[in-house]
């Protein structure tokens, strides 16, 4: 008689929020397909669901509260057998799961973070990957609930780090991002203390050809020495993202970046003059308390005058336990908005000019998937793609090749390009 063929649990994920967040989940979701969990074929239909939340601002928590709803109602039309919600959400709000009746595990990220697991799955595909060197925040900015969601900054350990990077090259990965809530900080809180650029440089040690690119990286952090690893490393990807917040002093003081003011009115110029080359990115948020019209216009002409190449905008969401969120003098939900609007218009009049400049470039960029590549100045999922135009040659390049790509016209944030 024939053996009966055990059914093996299937499993599906949601993902939400930063990049940090997703690289969570490969590693929840990598441990239970070595327990014997399957994929899905069909996210919306498996015996277990993961919702891997965010609940950084009010837009993050309303999104993750209608995911969670809609996993709930899914359960109840017998769509999943069980509900799992993870990550900062249940951890905010612990007592929360019983607005969602359906959810059978509510799980919070973890109190500690010593030795974190290498993932066991890649959400990015093959040519990329997002690398997590750290955990937790120990700045208290006054519009942050992040130190309070995941705790203290804590360095993930060199050798943890390397062996991952080591197989994400080995298994044919070629770009490293480099992430944490402040990546600049790594190895500070280590006994003896490290720096960020020794890691960098041994990262830069690995064999093979990929970029190296570090996202975030704190105005008053920067140092000599990660300007020298960007203008010599054969790996690194000039392009630094810097997130200002705001560039009047008085907001920053508020906003508890007093350690920043100086630094984020000189930043743009000093980076462009000490890294020739170099891609520049930020985020402002507009409707602090404190932000007044001359303040708001301030920032405004100060982003004018230092011409960002990538620019992204926010309004201020008042977070309950932050000091933000006790200040009088914020502007109106309404007035917030409409800057964020002005300042994103301004951000496309600014890139209309630079990008129409790029066309006729000629470019390496990495394929992501078929028909889609990057250049070293875009950053996965904010800075938008170049679609190859169809030909011989670009039909032949595979995902995870290095193309010359000569820029044809712009579309929108993206590029429309043509394989050399």
């Amino acid at each position: 008689m024939a053996a009966v063929k055990e059914k093996k649990t299937t499993l599906a994920l949601v993902s939400l929020g930063c990049a940090k967040n997703a690289v969570d989940l490969q590693v929840i979701a990598g441990d239970l397909l070595k327990k014997g969990y399957v994929m899905s074929s069909d996210p919306d239909r498996a015996d277990v669901v993961i919702v891997n939340t965010c609940a950084f601002i009010a837009s993050a928590r309303e999104e993750a509260e209608a995911e969670i709803t809609r996993a709930v109602q899914l359960k109840a039309n017998g769509n999943y057998g069980k509900v799992v919600v993870a990550g900062c959400y249940p951890k905010r709000y612990p007592k929360a799961k019983a607005k969602f009746p359906g959810v059978d595990v509510w799980q919070g990220v973890p109190e500690t973070w010593v030795e974190p697991k290498i993932p066991e799955l890649r959400f990015t595909g093959k040519a990329f990957a997002y690398l997590k060197i750290a955990e937790g925040c120990s700045h208290r900015c006054a519009y942050c609930a992040i130190p309070s969601i995941r705790g203290r900054f804590r360095s993930r350990p060199m050798a943890s780090i390397l062996k991952e990077a080591k197989a994400l090259v080995a298994s044919g990965c070629k770009e490293l991002n480099i992430v944490a809530q402040d990546p600049m900080l790594w190895g500070r809180d280590m006994r003896p203390a490290s720096d960020i650029t020794e890691l960098l440089w041994k990262l830069d040690g690995l064999p093979g050809r990929y970029w190296v690119r570090v996202l975030y990286s704190y105005p008053s952090e920067i140092t000599r020495e990660f300007v020298e690893w960007l203008n010599t490393s054969k790996h690194a990807v000039k392009y630094v993202d810097v997130p200002l917040q705001h560039t009047d002093p008085d907001v920053l003081v508020k906003m508890n970046r007093k350690g920043a003011v100086d630094s984020s009115l000189w930043i743009a110029e000093a980076l462009r003059e000490a890294v020739p080359g170099v891609t520049l990115r930020t985020t402002v948020m507009t409707g602090f308390p404190g932000e007044t019209e001359a303040r708001f216009a301030r920032m405004r002409a100060d982003l004018r005058r230092m011409q960002f190449d990538r620019l992204g905008a926010f309004a201020y969401s008042p977070e309950k336990g932050t000091a933000g969120a006790r200040m009088s003098g914020r502007p109106s939900r309404k007035t917030a908005e409409e800057r964020e609007r002005i300042v994103m218009k301004d951000a496309e009049e600014l890139w209309k000019v630079k990008s129409e400049r790029l066309v006729g470039n000629v470019e390496e960029a990495l394929v992501v998937a078929p028909g889609v590549a990057r250049t070293a100045a875009q950053a996965p999922d904010v800075d938008g793609v170049v679609y190859l135009l169809d030909s011989p040659r670009a039909r032949k390049a595979a995902v995870g090749d290095f193309v010359k790509v000569r820029l044809e016209r712009v579309c929108g944030f993206d590029f429309e390009g043509e394989v050399l």
